[in-house]
């Protein structure tokens, strides 16, 4: 094993396995809505997710099947699912995403603001609910999926993505080979996502953790996606303010050390996909 392979397994080590006791919701939708017009021009790993998901949709499903979009964002994949004859209705906590939707969609689905949490529908709703990569801003993964069993009919699915512990382990390392701060969220284990499936109820039709990388040239092309989706807000404090050239470089010189054989940069993501079937 490698030093940094070894530094990034004691690094594992600390990831958290316990949900994050509240978040600011407000300071979420407002960095997602800050980002919003500019967000597909950064998404490109959120739509390879996307796209796996929906890989898992039921093969027979009848046209017309009421699906909900949670976190739908900019509306891609609402757009997309609607095409395949779905009546979809887009979510999303930031009112500035579903304007987005609103753009790329039209009146091809509908649309409603709301939180995860505590979703603005009535029991029973939909046939199917997909969210991709929306439900890792909740602090406790067991609450959304209740809430997408309550609001889904019996019979119907749930089909979902989030980000597990160890996503982003290269960026993280290396900003803590620079200081001390808190740069980079924690996800839950794989223990802890499976203790929420338990706790929100439901048959367990689909649950893989599949590692996806993405390359880029520099650390600060990381970061400019991470900032160009609204994956800006961090679930603890962090030193205020921009970071420095030096401090830039620095980052650089300690990330450079995963760089690969093509002389790119590797940036991994633990990716959780679900499929529930509700009962």
């Amino acid at each position: 094993m490698t030093d940094v392979a070894k530094k990034v397994s004691n690094l594992n080590r600390t990831e958290l396995t316990e949900p994050i006791s509240c978040v600011d919701k407000s300071a979420i939708a407002a960095a997602f809505g800050k980002a919003a017009a500019n967000y597909d021009k950064s998404a490109a790993f959120q739509r390879l997710v996307g796209h796996q998901l929906m890989e898992k949709l039921p093969a027979l499903i009848p046209v017309g099947s009421k699906l909900l979009d949670l976190g739908c964002g900019t509306g891609y994949f609402s757009q997309q699912l609607a095409n395949r004859g779905f009546d979809v209705c887009a979510t999303d906590l930031s009112s500035e995403m579903l304007e987005q939707a609103k753009l790329r969609c039209g009146n091809q689905v509908t649309y409603q603001q709301g939180d995860a949490e505590d979703l603005p529908f009535a029991d029973n709703s939909f046939d199917i609910a997909y969210t991709t990569l929306a439900l890792q801003w909740c602090p406790d993964l067991s609450v959304p999926l209740k809430e997408l069993r309550r609001v889904v009919k019996p019979g119907g699915c749930i089909l979902f993505t989030t980000l597990a512990e160890n996503s982003l382990h290269e960026l993280r390392y290396a900003w803590l080979q620079v200081d001390q701060y808190q740069h980079v969220n924690h996800f839950l284990s794989q223990k802890a996502v499976k203790l929420a499936l338990a706790q929100a109820g439901g048959e367990i039709d689909t649950l893989e953790f599949l590692p996806i990388t993405v390359k880029y040239n520099t650390a600060v092309e990381l970061m400019k996606d991470l900032k160009g989706i609204g994956a800006t807000h961090l679930q603890r404090e962090r030193k205020a303010g921009l970071a420095s050239r030096k401090t830039i470089q620095a980052l650089e010189r300690a990330y450079d050390e995963f760089r690969d054989e093509k002389g790119q940069l590797p940036a991994t993501y633990q990716v959780c996909f679900g499929v529930i079937i509700n009962d």
